[in-house]
């Protein structure tokens, strides 16, 4: 974890991009990643149906679960069930696929401290997702990949990243496509990075930007994809807000 991402902002001017200005006083909780109170190595995956609070221990990844490489189809560290919430958990390196989330999900004060393939994967079809606190760094790739059938949303709020590709990515070519809606409340983004969010503009889905702060470096709000059901690799085909795919304010650059 980077000092840059250590901090508390306090941010008193906001510029909205792409959708006009607007000036607004904004608070950005920290995401500083709390001190461990025990280690545990995970050598096969945790189920968790109901509330798993890990008390701030830090789980990493061993055995089959600890190549800490980038391969698709990597297990997860935590499988949550459907409607299952993960809180107060710190995941070290090697940290495998991170969380796959089966249905509805919630992660409160997650922090990945060096992402393997991904953060977290979410599944289902009518799923809500929250991502609440917590932050990500090292991520290679993105941060979190949405695989999600029709119906139900993410929020991602109070969240801090740094060195990643995408925050957020809507599956470009999965078998079953549907419009995915995301909403990014209050983000901290600190470069290296590519983008916020990956969404596809013909499959409609809709990304909100409603408070994020750009750190040291240029970081794009948006990209947007062609997206497919064939498995091919999907066509990027414009980025920044474009009013309708997505949708920008309070958004400034330090």
């Amino acid at each position: 974890m980077t000092g840059a991402v250590r901090r508390k902002l306090i941010i008193a001017a906001v510029a909205v991009l792409g959708v006009g200005a607007a000036v607004a006083t904004t608070t950005l909780a920290s995401a500083e990643t709390p001190p461990a109170t025990g280690e545990q190595v995970v050598t096969e995956s945790i189920q968790v149906d109901g509330v798993f609070d890990g008390e701030n221990r830090r789980f990493t990844g061993g055995g089959a679960l600890g190549g800490g490489g980038q391969e698709e189809g990597q297990d997860a560290l935590f499988e949550l069930a459907d409607g299952a919430t993960l809180t107060n958990v710190i995941l070290g390196d090697p940290a495998a696929d991170g969380v796959h989330c089966a249905g509805s999900c919630t992660l409160r004060n997650v922090f990945w401290e060096n992402v393997g393939e991904d953060a977290a994967t979410f599944r289902g079809e009518n799923a809500t997702v929250v991502i609440e606190g917590g932050s990500a760094a090292g991520a290679e790739d993105k941060v979190f990949q949405d695989n999600r059938g029709a119906g139900g949303s993410v929020t991602i709020r109070d969240f801090e990243v740094s060195d990643f590709g995408k925050l957020y990515r809507s599956c470009g070519n999965c078998s079953t496509q549907a419009p995915r809606i995301v909403t990014m409340e209050n983000i901290t983004a600190t470069a290296p990075g590519d983008t916020l969010a990956g969404v596809n503009a013909n499959l409609g889905d809709r990304l909100t930007i409603d408070g994020a702060t750009i750190v040291g470096g240029e970081i794009s709000l948006c990209d947007l994809f062609e997206g497919n059901d064939t498995g091919d690799e999907p066509e990027k085909i414009g980025e920044g807000p474009d009013g309708e795919t997505c949708v920008a304010s309070g958004v400034v650059q330090r």
